[in-house]
């Protein structure tokens, strides 16, 4: 989260804690997207918003349909191994 978002990171921390000590034998686990084009992220100011959506190897703000991807692989048979994991949805933010 950044300033102003205690809240949605505490959140997000609490997942990613929570993933880490039931990922086994229970398959949990955590999807942490990073600039997402949204309802909230079109809330934020223009110039974070725009440098948000371009720090990444994609050169542009992430998609819903980024994230919906990971998820259907994560349900998938394809990926009965992965456990306890927190998958970062970023584009590769290099901030």
């Amino acid at each position: 989260g950044n300033a102003g978002q205690a809240n949605y990171a505490a959140a997000k921390a609490s997942l990613m804690g929570w993933a880490a000590a039931a990922g086994a034998p229970p398959r949990v686990n955590v999807v942490a997207p990073g600039f997402i084009e949204s309802a909230m992220t079109a809330k934020m100011p223009a110039v974070p918003r725009f440098f948000g959506a371009r720090l990444n190897a994609l050169g542009r703000p992430g998609a819903p349909e980024d994230v919906a991807g990971l998820i259907a692989h994560l349900v998938s048979p394809a990926s009965a191994g992965v456990r306890g994991q927190t998958i970062r949805c970023c584009g590769g933010f290099w901030g």
